[in-house]
């Protein structure tokens, strides 16, 4: 099972350049009409064989599999020490320059320690929780600079996190949502265009080009791309927990919930990062 955020993965893509796993034509050892045929764990050796349509995959061989509790523990250790950090971090640290540069310098932290888990073959939970504690620093003092200026920002962001993922869950579980191989490439294409226009724009507002930040400003053109940004976030959400969903029915190990824990932590930032420019941007306008 790979980690289904793009934003810091490689994993999330498939070798021929799509979403982890949905490939475009069923694997070998898999039944023609198997719906899980294209499922991330095709390739792996601990995938079960011969599930056949409309039929409930067979049970793991061996006790050492991945379940539902094995994800909820492990993810809520990895958000734990996300929030231990940031607490600590909003705590400790004052609203100066300097924790603005160890917020970005710790933020440059956890990209290379989420780089270095995403090219290894195995999860390591001490690079995981690495990058969570590191992620939580740059969090902590990035919300308590929001907080200084719009007060309760983060709070309100907390909350719309939340509800996103609550409200995400619900429809994926109620099937209104259905994560195909087709639903996820166009996604996936979506999110790649958007990240490219921001890399631009970045380069744009770095170079004095845009001003006031251009589409991330805090006017309405920026609360449309965070709404947008929000949506992908919601996205991301719906493809892990296919692959949790996934993981657990055929079987993966169980380490590889650390990779899950770690898929859905950086959603979960990512959607929490974007709700609290949203909720600031509508500070502004009251």
């Amino acid at each position: 099972m790979r980690s289904s955020n793009p934003v810091f993965s490689r994993r999330g893509f498939s070798r021929a350049g799509g979403y982890a796993g949905f490939h475009t034509a069923p694997q070998a050892g898999y039944a023609q009409g198997n719906p899980y045929a294209q499922n991330p764990y095709a390739q792996n050796p601990y995938a079960q064989q011969g599930v056949q349509h409309g039929a409930p995959p067979q049970a793991p061989v061996t006790t050492d599999r991945m379940t539902m509790d094995d994800v909820v523990v492990r993810s809520a250790i990895t958000l734990g020490t996300v929030a231990v950090g940031a607490v600590l971090a909003w705590a400790l640290l004052p609203v100066t320059a300097t924790s603005y540069g160890l917020a970005i310098g710790s933020a440059i932290v956890a990209l290379v320690l989420a780089m270095v888990q995403n090219f290894k073959r195995t999860p390591s939970p001490a690079l995981i929780l690495g990058y969570a504690a590191f992620e939580g620093v740059f969090l902590g003092v990035i919300s308590e600079m929001y907080n200084s200026r719009w007060s309760g920002a983060p709070f309100q962001a907390v909350l719309g996190t939340m509800a996103v993922s609550a409200a995400t869950l619900l429809v994926y579980k109620a099937g209104w949502i259905r994560v195909t191989a087709r639903y996820a490439r166009v996604g996936m294409a979506i999110a790649m265009a958007f990240l490219v226009v921001m890399a631009v724009n970045l380069l744009l507002v770095a170079f004095g080009v845009a001003e006031d930040g251009g589409l991330r400003s805090f006017g309405p053109l920026g609360a449309l791309v965070g709404i947008v940004a929000i949506v992908l976030g919601a996205f991301f959400l719906t493809l892990d927990f296919k692959q949790i969903e996934d993981g657990i029915a055929y079987g993966a190990p169980r380490n590889e919930s650390w990779l899950a824990a770690f898929g859905l932590t950086v959603t979960l930032v990512w959607i929490y990062l974007e709700m609290l420019r949203l909720v600031a941007i509508f500070t502004n306008n009251d």
